[in-house]
């Protein structure tokens, strides 16, 4: 197969993967947050996020991390040159943060299926925000193919960091202020109104 090709399923599955951990971390999210919920909404809610991990943990997330890796392995067997760049170099360092943090990711699955609860909804907003400043390093040293310049980079990744942490605080106060766990309420009153007329 050409080496395009090849390259050109790498990049596929290399998206497919992030939106899956992009998916179920926000998934997580959803998951402990719905064990703050009253019965019966928590076994509903929290019975229906578990169907919807595993199915996009293990039908999505998963095989696009393995073909993503496979494809990947047969780009450097067409072209092990690459190999020979430093900037290579620290991108397969961030590849291999990435694998931690799907590692991470999958312990945390496994614990929401075991209904342990061992995360705040905040803290699984600020663990989301870890694929993207992975994503970002990435697709900058891929796209820019400079080591020299990773430093700079690694300041901007921080930056970004800041800045998404402050993002994720900063939507906490608005959903807050907004009380939307109220509208939300609304809603339910409004359904169980109409079951019962």
């Amino acid at each position: 197969m050409d080496f395009l090709y090849v390259k050109a399923l790498h990049i596929i599955f290399v998206v497919t993967w992030f939106a899956g951990l992009f998916y179920m971390v926000r998934l997580f999210i959803y998951h402990a947050e719905a064990d703050k919920k009253e019965q019966p909404a928590k076994d509903i809610l929290q019975t229906q996020y578990k169907l919807m991990e595993k199915r996009l943990w293990y039908i999505i997330t998963w095989p696009s991390a393995i073909l993503a890796s496979f494809f990947a392995f047969w780009m450097l067997y067409k072209n092990p040159v690459y190999l020979e760049m430093p900037w290579m170099h620290v991108k397969l360092a961030f590849v291999l943060a990435l694998y931690f943090y799907h590692g991470a990711c999958h312990s945390i699955y496994k614990q929401l299926q075991r209904n342990e609860i061992k995360y705040s909804a905040l803290k699984l907003r600020l663990w989301n925000e870890v694929a993207t400043i992975l994503l970002f390093a990435i697709v900058f040293l891929v796209v820019l193919k400079n080591a020299i310049n990773w430093i700079w980079g690694v300041v901007g990744i921080l930056l970004v960091s800041v800045l998404l942490m402050l993002a994720v605080k900063m939507y906490k106060r608005i959903r807050a202020k907004k009380s939307w766990d109220k509208y939300e309420q609304e809603l339910i009153d409004e359904d169980e109104k109409k079951l019962n007329s």
